[in-house]
């Protein structure tokens, strides 16, 4: 690894999410642990139902954890408690990088909002989608091109484009099995993303004048850390005005943010997301000879509890 890399914390969205996401961290890390059960308290102080018994309740990580009300507190909860618990093992980000709902945590972790006003705004969003239509998400491997055939265009929404075999789509719930059966029959290979509504994409904005309502217009301090933003493709200065519902209603532009960061110089990628997928992401995104390089931590695969003492170990090394 390159001695001038600098390191990225990187924070994915909905999608991400899973029952025990990091409960061996929760059970083997003390720092892990206490600062899950102290936002816990601040999300039970927001009105919200304790987070960590629904996340952490007898039910298999396969299982759709799909609840707006609960899956949004909790992604920003176990991404800032990981980023919290490697800064105190002296693994520290130069940088922090925001996809979709995992702005939210971007932003608190960079100093503009504090983390208790992160979560309030995450659970003002889950409130003010629950006027929107039932939506669905499916990611495809694929050409993003394809989405200019009908079957596609017609009737749905480009929501992200992660690389360049791989999107993802945003429809409402009435149109995804139609969907899903015509990328079936054609053999292309999809799958359903655990979520209540079609984020990143004109279906959701009946919920804008509400989440306003809830408290979705924050006037944000000075960033104290570089910030990368995936809704603008690169490196933001200040947060924009509507910075906290753009990062879920405009497309994830993944690869720019990226191209952006890599034109600057090599970085060490740290997925700080609950389940590794944008370091898969990064594989086929970084060009062939980067001295960049990317990590997962925190995988529905467990290995969780390893992954950070190694990271750990090459700080202290």
């Amino acid at each position: 690894m390159h001695g001038s890399a600098k390191t990225v914390f990187m924070f994915s969205g909905q999608g991400s999410q899973y029952y025990q996401m990091g409960k061996a961290l929760y059970q083997g890390n003390a720092v892990f642990r206490s600062e899950l059960q102290r936002l816990d308290e601040v999300v039970r102080g927001l009105g919200s139902a304790s987070v960590l018994a629904e996340l952490y309740a007898s039910r298999p990580a396969s299982a759709p954890f799909d609840r707006t009300l609960l899956s949004h507190p909790a992604i920003v909860m176990v991404e800032y408690a990981l980023a919290r618990t490697l800064m105190a093992a002296g693994v520290m980000p130069d940088l922090v990088l925001g996809a979709s709902l995992g702005s939210y945590t971007a932003a608190a972790l960079a100093g503009a909002i504090g983390i208790e006003q992160a979560l309030a705004l995450a659970l003002a969003h889950a409130r003010a989608l629950a006027g929107c239509e039932a939506g669905g998400m499916i990611a495809i491997l694929d050409d993003a091109k394809l989405f200019e055939r009908d079957f596609l265009r017609q009737r749905a929404q480009l929501a992200a484009v992660n690389f360049d075999a791989h999107f993802v789509v945003s429809a409402p719930l009435a149109h995804c099995a139609g969907i899903e059966r015509d990328l079936r029959e054609r053999d292309i290979v999809f799958q359903r993303i655990p979520v209540e509504y079609a984020f990143h994409s004109r279906w959701i904005d009946a919920g804008r004048e509400a989440f306003a309502a809830l408290g979705g217009q924050v006037q944000a301090g000075r960033l104290q850390l570089p910030l990368v933003c995936c809704e603008r493709g690169g490196l933001l200065a200040e947060l924009p005005p509507a910075y906290f519902w753009d990062v879920t209603r405009q497309p994830i532009r993944f690869p720019a943010a990226i191209a952006e960061l890599e034109a600057l110089g090599p970085h060490r990628y740290l997925d700080v997301g609950p389940a590794g997928t944008l370091a898969v992401f990064l594989k086929y995104l970084l060009p062939a000879g980067s001295p960049s390089s990317q990590q997962a931590i925190l995988t529905p695969y467990g290995h969780d509890l390893a992954n950070v003492e190694r990271l750990v170990m090459a700080a202290a090394a």
